[in-house]
């Protein structure tokens, strides 16, 4: 019985910790401004993008997360045993979307310091990331992951909320087109998808309970529960700033073209709102910083013994190459939008490779994944690839 309860305890620890973690590295700068970029552009409609990435983020996420869990491997090792050297290759993919991504999130410290304090773009991101290594180093990374995570995402969801209120959204025209939309967009679904749940977004979760020793088949269910709790998490945090943004644009308000996100807080709230703005932008982009630079090191550090020793080494390196790139470069104004919809196209290949995983018995310990689950995957992957070469070929065209 004293078993049981300790394992429960730990689940309730680091299972809602992946959740978390999960949710708030994509709760970031880059899921403010797409959000409100795309509410813009399609209004209440915005509301069937969600629900569709919504689907799409339960097929890839559960899949994901239970297929990393059974065979007790990490996303690149069941790659290498799959194919050798395809580990690497989707490696690859997955830091250089994590890398980009890192930036934008810099970015957005940089922009919420400089809203709460007045400080500069560049010290702001600096003050950042030297924040973010001290969180790595002061601390025990799962655990130090596991409580931050929690905080910052209540944080993040309660003040946007508040602001949503303020916004007073036409909820029931937001509703009805939610189910039946008056245009639609692809390149809106896959940047969305891919700010979600794209490129690295799809595993850090799914890393973080490995690590936390949560895997096997014994413990899929409590697997299957993390990842619906991190869903959750983030359609909320959405749907909040979607009706929030939506609020402000019915009033007549003109979003920033470069800052649309603090628009919507200060219409809604005045001064207020601006200074929660600063506090959601830096908590989001501090919190991404940290799940980004977390997961795209999982990625490599299985490749040796040394990485896997400097693990913290390896992180920091991460966090402080991100930062001098983007005080050297300055802020990268469409990096945001852009690295959602790369991580949006990573996903089908990333999926696919797990998808196929599953189906080899000596990777997965003898555990056989349900033909539903590999529907509804293989659904994913299909409809992303198609709605990604879409929206390859609508950006192409605008160029």
């Amino acid at each position: 019985m004293k078993s049981s309860l300790s394992k429960f305890r730990i689940f309730g620890g680091a299972g809602l910790g992946a959740a978390f973690l999960m949710a708030n590295s994509s709760i970031g700068p880059g899921f403010l401004t797409q959000t409100t970029v795309f509410t813009q552009q399609l209004m209440t409609s915005f509301g069937f993008v969600i629900l569709v990435s919504v689907l799409i983020d339960i097929g890839a996420q559960l899949n994901t997360w239970r297929i990393l869990a059974a065979s007790e491997l990490r996303a690149q090792d069941i790659s290498n045993k799959l194919l050798p050297g395809l580990g690497y290759f989707l490696s690859f993919l997955v830091v250089l979307g994590g890398f980009a991504f890192n930036i934008g999130n810099i970015a957005g410290c940089g922009l919420g310091l400089n809203v709460l304090t007045g400080v500069s773009f560049e010290k702001g991101a600096i003050i950042s990331g030297a924040f973010a290594l001290l969180l790595f180093w002061i601390r025990e990374i799962g655990k130090m992951l596991d409580g931050f995570t929690k905080i910052v995402g209540t944080i993040k969801i309660l003040l946007t909320l508040f602001i949503a209120f303020s916004a007073h959204p036409p909820l029931l025209e937001a509703v009805h087109h939610t189910i039946l939309p008056e245009k639609i967009s692809t390149a809106a679904i896959v940047t969305i998808v891919g700010g979600t749940v794209g490129g690295y977004l799809t595993f850090s979760g799914a890393h973080r309970l490995l690590d936390a020793g949560i895997k096997g088949t014994a413990n899929l269910a409590q697997v299957n529960k993390s990842a619906m709790q991190g869903i959750i998490i983030s359609t909320i945090m959405r749907f909040v700033l979607f009706l929030a943004t939506v609020g402000v644009l019915a009033q007549g308000a003109i979003l920033d073209k470069d800052n649309p996100a603090s628009t919507v807080f200060g219409v809604a709230a005045g001064e207020t709102g601006l200074r929660i703005f600063g506090i959601v932008l830096w908590s989001a982009a501090i919190s991404s910083v940290i799940g980004a630079s977390y997961t795209s090191v999982s990625f490599f550090k299985t490749f040796h013994s040394s990485l896997q020793k400097y693990e913290r080494l390896c992180i920091s390196l991460f966090i402080v190459l991100t930062t001098i790139v983007f005080v050297a470069v300055g802020k990268p104004r469409e990096l945001l939008v852009m690295a959602g919809a790369v991580n949006g196209l990573i996903l089908p290949v990333a999926l696919s490779i797990m998808l196929i995983a599953a189906t080899r018995k000596r990777i997965m310990n003898g555990y056989k994944h349900p033909w539903w689950m590999q529907l509804a995957g293989w659904t994913v992957v299909v409809v992303m690839g198609w709605m990604g070469g879409v929206a390859v070929q609508e950006t192409i065209s605008k160029l």
